[in-house]
């Protein structure tokens, strides 16, 4: 499946758009359906889990990934590891303007397991608008506008 790539220019620097943009608990703040978010510890690493529920349908599920990268502030990476349609976000953070301002650049790719080797393309086909609303709505929060 092919992935999906948006990116917004946000007038705040790296570190608090990549603290901010990779942090599970704030999530549901920026992006669409999400219902609530955490991570493992209070340090997450490579190897650290996250569990993210979103409203599915009328109904919560909850999905687990494996952070796979974290090189603050400029790059994060999870895998999901369970549930029919399993997801890998890429998240890079780019300084702009000496670092008073940041590039924010999110890939999502979809693989299905299951039943959801059917869903993903469905799946796929409305992430290609969530995401760049989902990047407009992080880059409003960041710059405190509506």
């Amino acid at each position: 499946m092919t992935a999906i790539v948006s990116s917004i220019e946000i007038a705040s620097p790296p570190e608090t758009v990549f603290a901010y943009a990779t942090d599970p608990s704030r999530f549901s703040e920026w992006q669409k359906g999400v219902v609530s978010g955490a991570t493992d510890g209070d340090h997450p690493g490579v190897g650290s889990k996250c569990s993210m529920t979103r409203k599915i349908g009328g109904a919560e599920r909850t999905t687990s990934s494996e952070i796979t990268e974290i090189d603050p502030p400029s790059r994060w990476a999870v895998h999901g590891i369970d549930g029919p349609i399993r997801a890998d976000v890429h998240v890079t953070v780019e300084p702009l303007d000496l670092g008073a301002g940041s590039r924010v650049t999110v890939g999502l790719d979809f693989k299905g397991h299951g039943i959801g080797k059917l869903l993903a393309p469905l799946v796929a086909r409305q992430a290609r608008t969530e995401v760049p609303k989902s990047c407009q709505n992080l880059k409003n929060r960041l710059e405190g506008t509506t």
